[in-house]
């Protein structure tokens, strides 16, 4: 077994802190695992085709409010039909509320290494056709991704499913999710929120697709539709669909954005 070790530090000093990258490749373990740092949690799934590539690439980054309760096997069906359609998929995991270091701004830290990192592994991917999607919380952290500060990869486009797109105006959800994971209000540390609540980084730097179930009670559209309007993103509302339909494989909401991914 080859061991993957953690080269790319992410960086958390404060709320505009982007990732250093080395200049050293990163290794694929045995598995497709990669370690973009030292935490436990700070590794990527990578899978890729069959073929010489290099391969458009599909990046997950899974929801769960941003609590260690949930993990990357939420996005295992989808990556897996992305890679049957001949994607490359990055999987991502990373710290959340209740991992040391989990959390504004680790979180965010860890995203952006984590997405940074493909530049560092040599794997036959295409990082001019690289497609972020996340759902939920990972919704937030993917439309986040897209609009960060001095990338070294700038994907193509980002896809929000059901996501927590506006932190401020989605203090009533999950329990008090959005505040456990920005670690106050906005009221309280308003410079937080402007660096990480997507709704606060406008306007956008790439394109967004925004897919949504009409039936959502987790993220309902009513938390959604105004991000969407402020930042031109396009929105799709899937009537019959709930929160965890538009994951599915299955469901025409994901046949969706394959297509509109396909198309750029």
């Amino acid at each position: 077994m080859v061991l993957a070790i953690g080269l790319l530090a992410a960086a958390c000093g404060g709320p505009s802190a982007e990732p250093a990258v080395t200049e050293l490749p990163l290794e694929i373990s045995v598995g497709g695992v990669v370690r973009y740092g030292e935490a436990p949690e700070q590794f990527v799934e990578l899978r890729t085709p069959f073929g010489d590539g290099p391969f458009p690439v599909i990046v997950f980054i899974h929801g769960g409010f941003w609590r260690n309760l949930y993990d990357l096997s939420l996005a295992h069906e989808q990556a897996a039909d992305a890679r049957d359609h001949g994607y490359a998929t990055w999987n991502i995991e990373y710290r959340r509320v209740g991992d040391p270091g989990g959390g504004y701004p680790g979180t965010l830290a860890d995203v952006a290494a984590a997405i940074d990192a493909m530049a560092l592994v040599d794997a036959p991917l295409d990082l001019d056709r690289v497609y972020v999607v996340g759902h939920s919380a990972g919704g937030h952290l993917a439309l986040w991704a897209g609009q960060r500060d001095d990338p070294v990869v700038t994907p193509r486009l980002v896809v929000g499913q059901a996501p927590v797109a506006d932190l401020g105006n989605s203090l009533d959800l999950g329990r008090g999710a959005v505040e456990g994971f920005m670690g106050g209000t906005p009221d309280e540390i308003p410079e937080a929120y402007a660096a990480a609540d997507p709704a606060r980084r406008l306007p956008v730097r790439v394109p967004q697709l925004i897919v949504q179930g009409g039936k959502d009670d987790v993220v309902p559209p009513g938390h959604v539709q105004p991000y969407a309007d402020a930042s031109g993103a396009d929105i799709v509302i899937f009537p019959d669909a709930d929160h965890f339909d538009v994951i599915s494989p299955d469901s025409a909401t994901w046949d969706y954005v394959l297509a509109y991914i396909d198309d750029r």
